[in-house]
């Protein structure tokens, strides 16, 4: 009896545990201050100041959180929301409302800390994949990172 029930167990905890989420994570280095830096980074629509696909951020709040919507350059949009901000330790976390990136469920933070010769940025990222194979999903946020933190390395000062 009990060599039926272990299987019958196992088997039942794998076809109620959820998907794993998929992670990114990113980092650069910047000469320049945490301050300066996080500065750069700026409110949650200073992204339209640093991420090179960015054409415009529009700033709104909905029930009480700030969302942005991101006019991507050569057509698209994304809305995403600020679900928490924390200027003393210098990052914030949001999520994606909607936008043609092949990802849901995405949680994203960015921070600034201090490090020998400036600062180090860090973009982390949840999500899973939406339409595209894991690795695909993976490799279009790496992609949007790493443009972003150039982006960001090159207008800190």
């Amino acid at each position: 009896m009990f060599k039926i029930i272990v299987p019958a167990v196992a088997l039942a905890t794998v076809a109620f545990t959820p998907a794993f989420a998929l992670e990114v994570t990113k980092t650069t280095m910047v000469a320049a201050s945490p301050e300066a830096v996080w500065k750069t980074v700026g409110g949650f629509c200073g992204i339209g100041d640093w991420h090179p696909v960015i054409e415009k951020c529009a700033l709104s709040k909905k029930g009480g959180k700030e969302e942005r919507t991101l006019s991507l350059k050569g057509g698209g949009t994304i809305v995403e929301q600020e679900q928490a901000r924390d200027d003393k330790k210098m990052s914030y976390t949001y999520t994606i409302l909607s936008g043609p990136l092949p990802v849901e469920d995405y949680k994203s933070t960015i921070m600034v800390e201090k490090d020998v010769g400036g600062s180090k940025v860090t973009w982390t990222g949840t999500f899973k994949a939406k339409g595209a194979p894991d690795d695909k999903a993976k490799e279009a946020i790496a992609g949007v990172y790493d443009a972003g933190l150039k982006g960001l390395a090159a207008k800190a000062k």
